[in-house]
């Protein structure tokens, strides 16, 4: 996994190859039942309320502790090109999804080739206080963890 911080345009990338067709990917990445296996960091569960996964739709989840306390995050979908790219709006919010804003700008965009898919992520911050926030709170660790959380569950579905 390549991640890379700069701090000068706020953004962070994220390219990573898992050892799985595109179609598969795409749907771990796009399918609510998919993704709450998988984008939590263990020990956290991530629950979706809502997923409308539609230009101008949303996905509305939390991530919840062991604890049983839950982090909102509000998503909304501004741009779909099927098994290519899409792009979103996140941010944090309450139960009632009333936003915290600042948010961030996603971008990401698959590929494949031998059978072997590609996601390349791009997130542009719009402030550098929530870019640094969100390092400082673990957000590379997090990220390592869900990715390998999603090669397990790639793992799985293959062989199924």
């Amino acid at each position: 996994m390549d991640f890379i911080v700069n701090k000068e345009t706020k953004t962070v990338t994220i390219t990573k190859e898992f050892d799985a067709g595109l179609s598969l990917v795409w749907d771990a990445y796009t399918n609510a039942e998919l993704l709450d296996q998988w984008w939590a960091p263990k020990p956290f569960a991530s629950r979706t309320k809502v997923m409308d996964f539609t230009v101008g739709g949303k996905r509305f989840y939390a991530m919840v502790s062991p604890e049983g306390v839950e982090r909102w995050v509000l998503q909304k979908y501004t741009s779909i090109t099927p098994k290519t790219n899409f792009k979103l709006f996140n941010t944090f919010a309450d139960a009632d999804e009333n936003v915290e804003l600042p948010g961030s700008d996603w971008d990401l965009n698959f590929s494949e080739q031998d059978g072997k898919t590609t996601v390349h992520v791009s997130i542009y911050n719009e402030s550098l206080e929530r870019l640094e926030r969100m390092i400082e709170f673990g957000f590379v660790e997090g990220t390592e963890a869900q990715l390998k959380n999603l090669e397990e569950l790639l793992a799985t579905l293959k062989e199924s």
